[in-house]
């Protein structure tokens, strides 16, 4: 049977750790040398006398529930041997080791350890197995050295039937759980046969398990809420949110156990640092694989937000707040990752910040770009959904980005122009119209009456009146002009709609309206046509002065009663309204 990807994904997050800390353990051993002589010894290290009180007096005081002070114990351990990155697990194992050495040998008299801050190395005791020691170190403080600890697992076993020397036996709650567990197993359990005894091969596949397990359940119960939640919420944008968004939680809890689990193992100092600093990674990986999926579901929430609201300027801040937010998260991923494999991150962003200037140089088109969606965000020169025109370029803005802009003409495809354009380019935002225009001439008939011509314009103006998209305030509907072949009647008109494909379905019914207007008032529209007209060459008629005056006359006479009739003679009608 195929393992699916997602349970492989864990397994291969924990193999690029166990590569990538057996790299940062080689780097750091090669970079590991003697420590620098300080200016100054702290007084708690500056002889055996001073160590030995500050290990003691730590101890007791975690013992009495102060746990913070297990840094001070550690300081007096000389573990430049051990890796930075498990030195803290190793020196609180190997101080609760020591202790308990210590406890199992004789009661310690601080007052008879030396004063001394120089001088030959100060033992403590000396067993079958070793001996333990405070010796001087380069830099002048007194440690218990390397040689000691080194030897503490093997006199440990050496004092395993021995009595404590003050305190119950039986009170071993202040002990590391591996000791205490060790304790009470069977010889056979306890042998090594390959690299790490029995017992701790079985914890090994125990813990593995059980973070197995716990994934499982974890993501089970994610699931369930995710399911549960979108049910409750009911919206659009979060219906299309997968019921695994959460799934990266379940590896956090998984790496969680394991890392328990593997501290509580007591394991040797090369296995400790393969297998507690790859978890250490899986662990950070699964923690900023999560942050991204709660950026998804911010994201889908500021969506959601963007779509009840009618400002168009949030559903082009939405998709931007959400790449943010993923930088963000990668940038602060990266420097978590680094910090848990003990990276200097310090030298590295003062590096980033060093290499800006050059970095911004030879980016200067990105920041271009960058400056241009600023440019975008803060003008409002166009939002997600308009209808633009941008050089050679028209269609709908599609999506708006840091670096461009994505724009889906007319024939479907999608044109990436970038936002550096923006900033000089002259951009026609036939989104931001009030209002859609329509300018045409309807051509009729030169035999169509005037009173009929009439009647014809005030239905046009009234279907203007009654359709619901049309503008009131603002449309003329006249006879305009005398064409070739017809009579010109203007018909300048505006809709508000909110999209082009409600402008063409009003401007479609408005037109249908107008034809059937026409038919029913007797209003004929006309054809392009030429009339040709040949005359026959006959004798010019010679007219006197006296019929072209009468001529006249009559003409003047005919059109005085027409304005009679149509305004009145001396009457200036007032500027066009709209009712």
């Amino acid at each position: 049977m195929l393992i699916s990807s997602t349970r492989c994904l864990p397994l291969l997050i924990l193999l690029f750790g166990l590569s990538l800390v057996t790299r940062v353990g080689a780097e750091d051993q090669a970079t590991a040398g003697p420590a620098e002589v300080q200016a100054s010894v702290p007084a708690a290290l500056a002889s055996p006398r001073a160590t030995m009180e500050t290990f003691l007096h730590a101890m007791n005081d975690i013992k009495r529930g102060e746990p913070e002070r297990i840094d001070a114990a550690i300081s007096t351990l000389d573990l430049e041997g051990v890796n930075v990155l498990i030195r803290t697990e190793r020196g609180t194992d190997l101080a609760w080791t020591l202790l308990e050495v210590m406890d199992r040998t004789r009661l310690v008299d601080t007052k008879k350890v030396p004063k001394r801050t120089e001088g030959e190395p100060w033992q403590f005791a000396e067993y079958q197995n070793g001996a333990i020691r405070i010796s001087r170190q380069p830099d002048g403080r007194w440690l218990f050295d390397a040689q000691s600890l080194d030897k503490l697992p093997a006199i440990l076993e050496e004092l395993a039937d021995a009595k404590r020397v003050a305190g119950a036996d039986e009170d071993t709650s202040h002990l590391p759980f591996h000791l205490r567990l060790r304790s009470h197993l069977p010889p056979v359990l306890k042998q090594e046969i390959f690299l790490l005894e029995n017992w701790r091969w079985l914890g090994l596949l125990i813990i593995a398990a059980a973070g197995v397990l716990v994934d499982a359940i974890v993501s089970f119960l994610l699931r369930l809420f995710m399911r549960g939640w979108r049910g409750r919420v009911g919206h659009g944008a979060f219906n299309e949110v997968s019921d695994r968004m959460l799934r990266p939680l379940g590896m956090v809890a998984m790496a969680l156990v394991w890392w328990v689990g593997i501290n509580l193992l007591g394991l040797p100092e090369r296995a400790l640092l393969v297998l507690l600093i790859a978890v250490k990674f899986l662990a950070s990986a699964a923690g900023v694989w999560t942050a991204y999926r709660l950026v998804d579901l911010v994201s889908a929430w500021l969506e959601r937000r963007a779509r009840l609201t009618t400002n168009k300027v949030d559903d082009v801040l939405a998709p931007l707040i959400t790449r943010t937010l993923k930088i963000f998260v990668t940038v602060v991923g990266i420097i978590f990752v680094a910090d848990n494999l003990n990276v200097d991150v310090t030298g590295l962003i003062a590096g980033l910040g060093l290499g800006g200037l050059a970095f911004a140089l030879a980016a200067k088109d990105m920041v271009q770009n960058l400056f241009g969606s600023v440019t975008i965000l803060l003008d409002r020169t166009f939002t997600v959904g308009d209808w633009i025109k941008v050089g050679d370029q028209e269609g709908s803005v599609e999506s708006l980005g840091f670096r461009s802009t994505r724009i889906r003409t007319f024939y479907n495809s999608v044109v990436t122009v970038p936002n550096s354009q923006f900033i000089t380019a002259t951009v026609d935002n036939m989104g931001e119209r009030r209002y859609r225009r329509l300018s045409t001439k309807f051509a009729i008939a030169y035999d169509t009456p005037p009173d009929r011509i009439e009647s014809f314009c005030e239905g046009i103006r009234e279907i203007v009146r009654q359709h619901p998209y049309m503008r009131k305030d603002y449309y003329h509907v006249y006879l305009n002009g005398l064409g070739d072949s017809a009579l010109e009647v203007l018909v300048y008109v505006f809709w508000q709609t909110p999209d082009w494909s409600t402008e063409l379905r009003e401007r479609h019914r408005f037109l249908m309206d107008c034809l059937r207007l026409a038919k029913r008032l007797g209003v004929e529209y006309a054809f392009p046509t030429q009339t040709l007209y040949v005359r026959s060459e006959e004798h010019a008629v010679v007219e006197d002065g006296h019929e072209i005056d009468a001529a006249r006359d009559l003409g003047a006479a005919a059109a005085k009663e027409i304005v009679a009739e149509s305004t009145g003679i001396g009457e200036r009608p007032p500027p066009v309204s709209f009712r």
